[in-house]
């Protein structure tokens, strides 16, 4: 998805949706003081339950995150909208919730993604990859946000983690017996 967005912006939005484990709403709201880009991480503010919390910020985000800035140069927020005029002063709005869902629409299709895949997917993703690459659920239930551990527990029934993989007992019976060759 990320190699087919057109704009650099809707590049970072993924990003920050996927890399992060963002909601829709907490990827619109990053504002530019939000991000420590020395430190590799990402201040969430007044997510889901008005709770804060740092989420880490991969290497190549960050390179990204940097020349989208230096590109655009948003003023406050890190995704700006339209400006909109008020008392004859244009300011800049966040960008929107459409604007984003089409975005994120336009790479699922651009990737050639068959399955119903949408905003909210990427966000799956990240949780289901993390556990199935050994992050353990405690540490997964603050990065996501989630205030009860049994909101996170749901992900284990999507994660293909190593100790439950499936596997057919005549392949174990078939090693076991396999002639030993020298």
């Amino acid at each position: 998805m990320l190699h087919c967005c057109k704009m650099l912006k809707h590049k970072i939005l993924i990003g920050l949706l996927y890399g992060c484990g963002l909601r829709l709403e907490e990827a619109l709201n990053v504002r530019l003081r939000d991000l420590d880009l020395d430190r590799k991480q990402l201040h969430v503010v007044q997510g889901k339950g008005k709770k804060d919390r740092y989420v880490p910020l991969s290497e190549h985000l960050i390179r990204g995150i940097s020349a989208y800035l230096a590109e655009e140069k948003p003023k406050e927020w890190l995704f700006n909208g339209l400006p909109v005029k008020h008392q004859g002063i244009a300011s800049h709005t966040r960008y929107s919730k459409k604007g984003a869902q089409t975005a994120v629409k336009q790479a699922v299709k651009s990737a050639g993604i068959i399955k119903d895949a949408h905003v909210h997917t990427l966000r799956h993703s990240y949780a289901t990859h993390l556990l199935e690459d050994g992050l353990d659920i405690v540490t997964l239930k603050n990065l996501l946000g989630h205030s009860k551990i049994e909101t996170t527990m749901e992900y284990l029934h999507v994660a293909q983690l190593q100790r439950e993989r499936a596997f057919s007992p005549l392949d174990t019976l078939f090693a076991q017996c396999a002639p030993k060759s020298n």
